[in-house]
């Protein structure tokens, strides 16, 4: 089925999209959850990579079927998203000929429904649709791995300062082939630490795909770092120190002292780095 004959499908057979809420799927913003770039996050959901991007709205037909829309109408779900966190009103409301695809599911979790429908859920599925992809579905919770490490990043992202301050003593940059250093609650990790600041050294002299570097606003002329790599996030800000997450130590966050390299090795990341517009 194509992705027009995916829209007509829920325009017709279930009358009406409810919009819950919108999230920017392009290089320099896309949901974490759904890759390590934004190649790997377009292909999560059987998108091109298109340089523009996509937006991404989330909400239920009219049976409270969970929906995920497509469009590449990427400014307007930027104003709507801009306004929406000012506390405006915004109807959002994707033109037929903007839809890329349709998806069933939501790759997110989303706290709220819409009223008068049935409660969320997925659609049942249909025998005669073959081999069609099954719901998106957001990350398990209890569970580790690259998702729940990406979005543990994410949350460092958002809360720098409470993180901060859980450093009460100056660390070491950790250097590959030297053993002090990285750490996690007093607990040495500096192998981890040492491969991922290779890789990420390495990202210098070979750049990676889109979306595997990004760079956001942070207080003063500072930027925050948003870098991953296979197995590993980073996050750290241009004037301070960095944090690291590894699939191999579930939970855990590991701290990267500033020294006399990382001010260099962020500096370089973050020339290479993708901006929001």
């Amino acid at each position: 089925m194509s992705a027009t004959d995916d829209v007509r499908e829920v325009q017709d057979a279930e009358d009406a999209l409810f919009v819950l809420t919108a999230v920017l799927l392009t290089p320099a913003q896309f949901p974490s959850v759904l890759g390590d770039d934004y190649p790997e996050a377009c292909a999560a959901l059987g998108l091109e990579p298109y340089e523009e991007g996509y937006g991404l709205v989330l909400g239920q037909d009219s049976n409270g079927v969970r929906w995920t829309v497509a469009t590449d109408d990427v400014s307007l779900v930027a104003c709507a998203i801009a306004s929406w966190d000012c506390g405006m009103e915004y109807d959002l409301t994707p033109g037929e000929h903007s839809v890329v695809a349709a998806l069933p599911g939501w790759p997110l979790a989303v706290a709220v429904a819409a009223p008068g429908v049935p409660a969320p859920h997925d659609p049942a599925p249909d025998p005669e649709s073959g081999a069609a992809r099954p719901p998106l579905s957001p990350p398990d919770s209890d569970r580790w791995g690259p998702a729940q490490r990406r979005l543990g990043a994410d949350e460092i992202a958002l809360q720098w300062a409470v993180w901060r301050e859980r450093v009460d003593a100056e660390i070491e940059f950790v250097q590959p082939g030297e053993g002090a250093g990285g750490g996690s609650e007093g607990g040495s990790a500096d192998s981890p630490v040492r491969r991922v600041l290779g890789e990420a050294r390495g990202y210098v002299d070979s750049p990676p795909p889109p979306g595997r570097i990004r760079s956001a606003f942070a207080s003063g002329e500072a930027r925050t770092l948003r870098v991953d790599g296979p197995g590993w996030s980073m996050v750290a800000r241009t004037d301070d120190i960095a944090f690291v997450l590894v699939d191999e130590e579930p939970g855990e966050v590991l701290t990267v002292g500033r020294g006399p390299e990382l001010p260099g090795l962020l500096k370089a990341l973050d020339e290479l780095a993708v901006r929001p517009a």
